[in-house]
C-alpha cells in the first residue's frame, strides 16, 4: 500500500510509535469499557424494580451516551486541531472516566441519562485524537495494522465490562458495575507523559520552532512534505491553518464523494456496533439463554473484535481497505442473520464471533482509513465530523432493538434489521474512491486551498 499524497510520512523511531500506541490503546480501553458498561448492565437495569423501564425506554437510556458522543466528536475533533491533540485526549479522558462515578450513584433514570450524556462528550471525543495521532506516528506500510492494535483496546474494554459484570452482577448490583469505569481516571498522569504533542498540529499552527524542538525529541525527522498545509490562493502569503480550511477539505471538489460515502457506511457501522453491543445479552436473554450465557456472548463477540481488528487491519495494509471493508460487512451480516435459526449454543457463538469482526472490527478499520484519507491538517476534524454523523446511527441502534422490543416483535427481527444494514454499509464503502479525485493542476494541497479561500468569501 503506498500512503495518500495527502498523508505526510517520516521516519518515525520504533519507541516513539510505541508509546504513542500504547497511551491511545489505554485511553481507548477506559472508553471502551463505558461503552460497553451499559450493555452489560442492561438485563440488570430491565429487571431493576426501583426504576421499572420498558424496553423502549431502556434503549433510550442507551442513547444518552451516544447523543454526548456525537456532539463531543465534532466538538473535540475540531477543537484538537485548533488547540492541540494531545490536550484534548487528557480532556477527553477525563471527562467520561469521572462522569462514570455520577451515573454509578444516580437515584433516577434520568439523572443517570445526564451522567451518561456528559460522559459521552469525552467519549466522542477520544476516537478521533487517538485515531489521528496513531496515524501520525505510524510508518505508512503499518498504519492499518497500527490502528487495529490501537483500536483494540476498545473490544477490550467492552469485553472487560463483560467481565466485571459477570463477576460483580450477581452479588453488588449493576452500581459497582457501572462505577468501575471511573478507575481509568488514574491513568491521566501515565497518558500526560507518554503522549507527546502533535506534529502535525504545529506546523499547521506556524510553530515550526516548537515542531522542531519536539521532533529532536522524539528523534523524528523534521522534515515537513509540502502538503502539510494547503497551498495558499494566487497572491497570497502562506498562513497557518485555520479551523475554516480544515473543514473545507472535506467538502473540496473531489472530496465530497469520499466524505458522503464514508458518512453512510459509518453511520450503517455504528448502527451495528452500538445495536447489537447494547441488546445482544438481551435479545439472547429472549432467545432463551440464562443470564450466564447471555452476557458469554457479548464476551464472544467483543474478544472477536479485538483478535479481528487486529487481524483486519494487517489485511487492509496488505491487500487494500476497501476490498477488505467490503467483504467483512457482508460476513459480518452473514453471521447476524444467522443467528435468527435455532443453531447449537457453540455454532451460534462462532456467528456471534463474525458479528463481531464484521461490526466492531471492520468499523475500526473504517475509521483509520477516514483518519488516513483527508489531508494532514484537517485529519482530526474530518474524523471527529464523520463521527459525529455516525453518531446518529450509534444512537439509532440501541433504539431500534428497543422498538422491537417494545412492539413485541420475535426476537428474530433485530437480527434480520441489523443484517440489512451491514450490507448497506458494504455497499456505501464500494463506492468510496480509493484515492480523492482532486484537480490535476495542484492535487489535493490546491483543492483545499480553493475551497478554503471559497468558504472565506
Amino acid at each position: 500500500m503506498t500512503a495518500s499524497p495527502a498523508t505526510p510520512a517520516w521516519p518515525v523511531p520504533r519507541t516513539t510509535t510505541n508509546r504513542v500506541l500504547l497511551a491511545c490503546w489505554l485511553a481507548i480501553l477506559a472508553e471502551g469499557y463505558d461503552v460497553g458498561v451499559l450493555g452489560a448492565v442492561l438485563p440488570a437495569l430491565a429487571e431493576y424494580r426501583a426504576w421499572d423501564l420498558t424496553p423502549l425506554e431502556l434503549g433510550g437510556l442507551g442513547s444518552y451516551a451516544l447523543v454526548g458522543m456525537l456532539v463531543g466528536a465534532m466538538v473535540i475533533g475540531t477543537l484538537s486541531d485548533r488547540v492541540g491533540r494531545r490536550r484534548m485526549m487528557l480532556v477527553s479522558v477525563a471527562l467520561f472516566t469521572t462522569m462514570q462515578l455520577g451515573a454509578a450513584l444516580a437515584p433516577t433514570p434520568e439523572l443517570f441519562g445526564l451522567f451518561r450524556l456528559l460522559g459521552g462528550l469525552g467519549m466522542g471525543g477520544i476516537i478521533p485524537v487517538a485515531a489521528a495521532l496513531t496515524i501520525e506516528y505510524s510508518p505508512p506500510r503499518r498504519r492499518s495494522f497500527n490502528y487495529g492494535v490501537m483500536y483494540s483496546g476498545y473490544s477490550l474494554g467492552i469485553l472487560v465490562a463483560a467481565l466485571v459484570a459477570l463477576a460483580l452482577l450477581p452479588e453488588l448490583g449493576w452500581r459497582w458495575v457501572v462505577g468501575a469505569g471511573a478507575l481509568p481516571v488514574l491513568l491521566l498522569p501515565v497518558l500526560a507523559l507518554l503522549v507527546p504533542e502533535s506534529l502535525e498540529h504545529l506546523v499547521a499552527k506556524g510553530r515550526h520552532e516548537d515542531a522542531a524542538r519536539t521532533a529532536g525529541r522524539l528523534g523524528v525527522d523534521p522534515f515537513v512534505p509540502a502538503d502539510w498545509t494547503p497551498a495558499p490562493a494566487a497572491g497570497a502569503a502562506a498562513r497557518p491553518v485555520g479551523w475554516r480550511q480544515s473543514l473545507a477539505a472535506m467538502f473540496a471538489r473531489g472530496w465530497l464523494r469520499p466524505t458522503v460515502f464514508f458518512w453512510i457506511s459509518l453511520f450503517c457501522g455504528m448502527v451495528l456496533v452500538y445495536g447489537l453491543n447494547t441488546w445482544l445479552p438481551a435479545i439472547m436473554r429472549a432467545a432463551g439463554y440464562e443470564l450466564g450465557p447471555a452476557l458469554m456472548f457479548l464476551v464472544v463477540f467483543s474478544l472477536a473484535s479485538a483478535i479481528g481488528g487486529v487481524v483486519l487491519g494487517r489485511a487492509a495494509d496488505a491487500w487494500g481497505k476497501k476490498l477488505v471493508l467490503v467483504v467483512f460487512y457482508l460476513l459480518g451480516g452473514a453471521g447476524i442473520l444467522l443467528l435468527m435459526f435455532p443453531n447449537s449454543l457453540v455454532v451460534n457463538y462462532v456467528f456471534v464471533a463474525l458479528a463481531g469482526v464484521g461490526s466492531i472490527s471492520t468499523s475500526l478499520v473504517l475509521t483509520g482509513w477516514v483518519a488516513e484519507y483527508y489531508p494532514a491538517h484537517s485529519r482530526t476534524t474530518a474524523t471527529g465530523w464523520a463521527l459525529s454523523f455516525a453518531r446518529v446511527g450509534a444512537i439509532s441502534g440501541p433504539l431500534i432493538g428497543g422498538w422491537i422490543g417494545s412492539a413485541q416483535l420475535p426476537f428474530q427481527w433485530n437480527f434480520g434489521v441489523f443484517a440489512a444494514v451491514a450490507l448497506v454499509a458494504a455497499g456505501a464503502v464500494a463506492l468510496i474512491p480509493r484515492t480523492p479525485r482532486t484537480p490535476a493542476a495542484g492535487g489535493p494541497a490546491a483543492a483545499d486551498g480553493q475551497a478554503a479561500a471559497t468558504l472565506a468569501r
